[in-house]
């Protein structure tokens, strides 16, 4: 199983190309920050990954890869449902029954610390908890793939920690990770960093002002193999409260 983008380049019509020529090669038990400035394309960088947006030029293979989770930076999810309802779903779309959710449905909220509010309503919910949940529902879908924008931006310091240890021990179990992060925390929590601001054009280089140390981690490659699978996005996202 490999995730592999060949070539990228993006741009949206009328603007200015975010990044070009990035190469790299993300295999399982690897956990990926993608860095940068704002508007630098770390966003559209996971749309690109998960299948959602065609790059303006260059490719992304999938090979091996069925099933790609995204938590999305703000979280959403039906206000009068309880939390454990959000995190059941997936698994009953997988067929299982209820009953034999529920226990997995709990374990997952409990990676994220989040036991105590397994009958609470998703509208009772702070932003940070909610967050957690889409995490929790993400893992409850089994992805090969877990692509997460801003994991941390709504957590306290203790519970970021927390959230990149958990995304850390799923990549040793074999998943691959990709986070898109502003948090100094959440980038050194990774194994790998590939820092955007690295592949912008030329001429905007020098306006770009790139996170400190993330060169060294950033190893991007070049090379090929078969055509890319259905990407299935696992998780959305609630606003901030």
């Amino acid at each position: 199983m490999l995730l592999k983008a060949v070539g990228l380049a993006h741009r949206f019509p009328g603007t200015d190309v975010l990044f070009e020529h990035l190469d790299f090669t993300i295999a399982p038990g690897q956990t990926v920050a993608l860095c940068g400035p704002s508007g630098c394309g770390k966003s559209t960088l996971l749309s690109i990954l998960a299948g959602w947006v065609k790059p303006w030029a260059g490719h992304v293979e999938r090979e091996g890869i069925h099933r790609i989770g995204w938590v999305f930076q703000n979280p959403y999810g039906v206000p009068e449902r309880t939390a454990l309802d959000h995190v059941v779903f997936p698994l009953l779309c997988h067929g299982m029954s209820r009953r034999e959710a529920i226990p997995e449905a709990k374990d997952a909220m409990g990676l994220f610390d989040l036991d105590y509010a397994a009958d609470r309503r998703f509208s009772e919910l702070s932003g940070g908890e909610a967050q957690r949940l889409m995490l929790a529902r993400a893992v409850c879908s089994h992805p090969d793939v877990l692509l997460v924008d801003e994991p941390t931006a709504q957590l306290d310091t203790r519970t970021a920690g927390s959230v990149s240890e958990v995304l850390g021990n799923l990549a040793g179990q074999g998943m691959i990770v990709v986070v898109a992060t502003h948090d100094p925390r959440a980038r050194d929590a990774c194994g790998r960093i590939i820092d955007l601001a690295h592949y912008a054009p030329a001429g905007s280089m020098e306006e770009q002002a790139a996170l400190p140390g993330s060169d060294a981690k950033s190893q991007p490659s070049r090379s090929q193999t078969d055509e890319p699978t259905v990407s299935i996005p696992a998780a959305g996202g609630k606003g901030e409260q």
